[in-house]
């Protein structure tokens, strides 16, 4: 027991004596550079986007410009940011730099900078004839684009009832009475012919002993195309207060077959649109849709921008005093030559019964 208590101190004292050896008064982090480097250029950015978070941005709004996921070596060598801006035809497009200058000073390195905001302020001759901005990194890579417009943003809301009447085939083209308003549409029919056998179906376990008996034929919910269905044709009381059969206990007989017939279908496709007549080159910024339900009122969100008398772009809306939004797919209305003849449909169109 002494012993191994002598070897334990011995221990302790050999381990002190190797810590003491490797310990200088230099120890501390490893630098990331040496005192005489230094390096002088430019770093990089992955994120750029204009903060406005909106289609359109008013020439009459303060500019933001979002930095995001920057480079610059550590952070003592950021030196500065400078954003460059060229005009571009009608878009006046920035171009930020990240500039770098390090003399060697030791201090934390992040892989990337968080984001940083930088406030833009272009001066009315450089937005002259501008409807268009964009910002670009040194890739020449375009990150972000917003229009610029001049004028002011209207935010309203619509309540619409969509009649239930807007479900019938018969009844299309239909719309609901005023601007705005909704659409619908038939595009195009498809006729098609299923193939059907009749089938015998005898009943294993009568429940009833029917007065009067009728034929119930059971044509399936989903056809094919591609092959020719069997039919069961079953027996039923014909009054309603007897069951003929059990339901379980039917026998299909597929030796029992009648001749190929025929069953016609037509597949109708549809659209359904918003429209709104507006002002002359005014553009939709922003456009929702709150519970598009049949029988019901449908809110309609929209912010739309209405130019001033200095505005001379417009777009990028296919008809300058018509906005027409595609609700099925979820986007506006691209094609300005269809846009004009679907206007026309509008004008002429039945309206549906108002709530």
């Amino acid at each position: 027991m002494r012993k191994s208590f002598i070897i334990g101190i011995f221990a302790a004292v050999a381990a002190m004596l190797c810590v003491s050896a490797c310990t200088r008064d230099s120890d501390g982090p490893i630098p990331v550079s040496a005192e005489d480097d230094s390096y002088t250029g430019l770093g990089f950015f992955r994120v750029a986007e204009f903060d406005s978070n909106s289609l359109i941005h008013l020439a009459s709004d303060t500019l933001y410009l979002r930095l995001d996921s920057l480079w610059s070596y550590s952070n003592c060598a950021l030196k500065r940011i400078e954003v460059d801006a060229t005009r571009d035809g009608d878009a006046l497009v920035y171009y930020p730099k990240i500039i770098i200058d390090s003399d060697g000073e030791d201090c934390p390195s992040p892989y990337l900078h968080p984001d940083t905001v930088i406030k833009l302020l272009p001066s009315s001759d450089e937005l002259d004839g501008v409807s268009v901005l964009r910002v670009r990194n040194d890739e020449d890579n375009i990150l972000d684009t917003v229009l610029l417009r001049r004028g002011k943003f209207e935010l309203d809301t619509f309540a619409i009832y969509v009649d239930s009447l807007f479900d019938t085939v018969s009844s299309l083209p239909l719309r609901t009475k005023g601007s705005p308003s909704v659409l619908k549409v038939l595009d195009s029919l498809n006729p098609r012919l299923f193939y059907w056998r009749a089938m015998q179906a005898s009943c294993e376990l009568r429940i009833d002993m029917c007065d009067s008996v009728v034929n119930d034929t059971l044509f399936p919910t989903a056809w094919s195309l591609t092959d020719t269905a069997l039919v069961p044709i079953r027996k039923a009381c014909a009054s309603d207060d007897s069951t003929y059969c059990v339901a379980s206990r039917w026998v299909n007989d597929s030796t029992s077959l009648g001749p190929v017939q025929e069953r016609a279908d037509t597949v109708w496709f549809t659209s359904i649109y918003y429209v709104e007549e507006i002002p002359e080159c005014a553009t939709m910024n922003s456009f929702r849709i709150a519970g598009y339900a049949l029988g019901k009122n449908v809110n309609f969100i929209r912010q739309l921008m209405v130019p001033d008398e200095s505005e001379t772009a417009c777009g990028p809306s296919a008809l300058k005093d018509v906005y027409i939004y595609d609700i099925g797919r979820n986007r506006v209305y691209p094609d300005s030559l269809d846009a004009d003849s679907l206007y026309g449909i509008w004008k002429s169109a039945k309206n549906a019964p108002k709530k």
